[in-house]
């Protein structure tokens, strides 16, 4: 989204704010449904749908109201896609790597495994021509899609026993999804594909011997510390995912211009105070976590070179046999090298100076 159109949307939907009598007046009434790939229970993740559904009323005088359901409520929290797509609601709450299985140029959009932060990846999607590239490509699928939140780097995941080296991973059942999964097979592990609600269980049983989430707030609402007590970090597959709201085009498309302003604009809202809360949050969660006996770890160096080393060597190949993931992958790289550059000068220098001056 270009920073000039941004600016005038938000305009828009400021001046629907205060002309909300006006609107209530004059514009249509229209009912969306919304389903979220997440649970009530992590409030951080679910919070986005009701918080977009409670400004877009706001922005239009009460006049667009959408209705928010939970993971299962109307499609199980992975089909949000095929749901959309479908028409069978108007929108949705996910996250793009979900569906790498269709394509795995729906990574882009989330984020690649030792790639764009938090930050980066909003400058990106916002400034660096990465939305429209992902639009273009979500075009295919009959959606459109708003950056709608991000965890900022997420953990390393919750192991039964302690990982010293590269080969401490051979054979251990993981719960990872996507092209982390595929990094994790590529060292020797086996992924798994469970959904959120079995994952406790089934490291309580031992199932699976290891499990990767979110970050301390969530995790620590899933109670993973009491079955798995090795918390590792970081999270390399998953810098800086970025969650999205899909949107069905055709019912986009019939909005009047202020409802589609004001949807925007809320969206952009939430995107940014999601990373907010979880920064906010997640300190104090960390330390309840160690005061109930987790123990942190970081992933032995061994691990990460491997990890990084098989990443980008699945970016070659999927290059290689899928023109569409290339395309963006050669612009998100030239990006993704441009922002490692510049962040080493100012942000990772100071913040690695600011623990050794203490």
């Amino acid at each position: 989204m270009e920073r000039r159109s941004f600016l005038k949307n938000a305009g828009i939907a400021a001046a629907a704010t205060a002309a909300a009598p006006a609107l209530a007046a004059d514009g249509p009434s229209v009912r969306w449904r919304l389903t979220s790939s997440f649970p009530k229970s992590l409030d951080a993740l679910w919070g986005a749908a009701p918080q977009l559904a409670k400004r877009v009323s706001e922005l239009t005088g009460g006049k667009f109201e959408i209705r928010p359901f939970a993971a299962g409520e109307i499609v199980p929290g992975l089909q949000v896609l095929d749901a959309v797509q479908r028409g069978t609601v108007e929108c949705g709450h996910t996250a793009g790597y979900y569906y790498v299985g269709k394509d795995a140029t729906f990574a882009f959009e989330a984020g690649l495994p030792f790639g764009l932060t938090a930050r980066q990846q909003n400058a990106w999607l916002y400034h660096g021509g990465g939305l429209q590239m992902t639009r273009d490509f979500l075009k295919e699928y009959n959606v459109i899609n708003f950056p709608g939140g991000n965890t900022g780097t997420q953990m390393g995941g919750w192991w039964r026993k302690e990982v010293k080296n590269l080969n401490d991973l051979k054979g251990l059942k993981v719960r990872i999804p996507g092209f982390g999964g595929k990094i994790m097979a590529a060292l020797g592990a086996v992924p798994q594909t469970i959904a959120g609600g079995d994952i406790y269980p089934a490291l309580e049983k031992g199932t699976i011997d290891a499990a990767e989430w979110v970050g301390p707030y969530d995790d620590e609402k899933l109670g993973f510390q009491k079955v798995a007590k090795f918390y590792y970090y970081p999270g390399f597959w998953e810098p800086g995912p970025t969650l999205s709201f899909y949107i069905n085009l055709d019912a986009w498309n019939k909005l009047p211009k202020s409802y589609q302003a004001a949807l925007e604009v809320a969206a952009a809202e939430v995107n940014v105070t999601m990373t907010a809360e979880y920064d906010a949050k997640n300190p104090a969660a960390l330390n309840r976590l160690i005061q109930s006996g987790a123990q942190l770890r970081i992933y032995p160096r061994d691990i990460l070179d491997a990890a990084y080393k098989e990443a980008e060597k699945l970016y070659a190949d999927e290059s290689k046999n899928n023109a569409r993931f290339k395309k963006i992958f050669t612009s998100w790289n030239r990006f993704r090298n441009d922002q490692n550059n510049w962040f080493r000068v100012a942000e990772n220098s100071m913040a690695s100076y600011i623990p050794r001056s203490k």
